[in-house]
């Protein structure tokens, strides 16, 4: 059995508090080790979300509403156009624009704006506004605290919608681009001692494995001298039952198996 042996450091430290004097020991591995805590991602950014960004076609050039619809604005003057474009008009009009988009992907009919498509696609339009803003804007605690109940409220709503119809719900994930992460069933905290453990039980499978790839390697090389002297074995134990006049227990299908073994290595 393969071991995996180290001889620890023991450090000690010496404390002086009032007047008294404290030693305290400690182990410390040999094993060329080292643990960094992983960066903390914010909840709001998409790595966390799962938003991929939806494929949305609002560009500022685009009439606000239903403006485009006028027949007054199609003969204005191009300056009088431009002021009814999003560019000229305050940000809710795009982020209103990019919404009614959203539920446009997904809705059943015009009118549907309280399904659960259509409310799944409005959070989502509204939370890829909200991360924009808090990039922008990280220490707004207001916005901070409505975008985490948000992106709860989103998950819970896919969570439903995954027990009531799983392939309406691949659906909709195709359609906003999202990916689902669901809670998981046990939070456990980063720990460096436990973080310490897998990557140590991790380094010793690495040894087991570089150790059991070197013996393959070793037992491919031996294996033509092995069909080799395989097939002439059982040629002379099929010749010496022939001339027994014993009935053979060996083919001339498993010689041939053996030497094209041979030649093919």
């Amino acid at each position: 059995m393969n071991v995996l042996r180290f001889v620890p450091n023991v450090i000690c430290s010496i404390t002086k508090c009032d007047g008294y004097v404290a030693r305290y020991y400690a182990f410390k591995s040999a094993l060329k080790i080292k643990w960094v805590r992983p960066e903390k991602i914010p909840f709001y950014k998409p790595e966390k979300t799962g938003d991929l960004g939806l494929n949305l076609k609002v560009t500022s050039k685009d009439f606000a509403g239903r403006f485009g619809e006028s027949k007054e604005l199609q003969d204005a003057n191009e300056v009088v156009k431009k002021l009814f474009t999003l560019e000229y008009l305050p940000e809710m009009e795009t982020r209103k624009m990019k919404r009614n988009e959203a539920v446009a992907l997904v809705r059943r009919h015009e009118l549907d704006w309280g399904s659960m498509e259509a409310k799944l696609a409005k959070m989502t339009a509204i939370i890829q506004d909200m991360q924009k803003t808090m990039d922008k804007f990280p220490r707004n605690a207001i916005l901070k605290v409505e975008l985490n109940e948000l992106i709860h409220k989103r998950k819970k709503f896919l969570g439903y919608l995954r027990q009531w119809d799983y392939k309406r719900f691949e659906w909709i994930l195709e359609k906003l681009n999202l990916v689902y992460k669901p809670y998981p069933p046990k939070l456990l905290p980063v720990t460096r001692k436990d973080s310490l453990r897998k990557l140590t039980q991790k380094h010793c499978d690495e040894i087991v494995q570089k150790k059991l790839d070197a013996y393959k390697a070793e037992l491919t090389l031996k294996q033509k001298q092995f069909f080799k002297e395989k097939s002439e074995k059982l040629a002379f134990i099929r010749q010496e039952e022939l001339e027994c006049e014993l009935e053979p227990t060996i083919t001339e299908e498993e010689i041939q198996e053996a030497k094209n073994k041979y030649e093919s290595l």
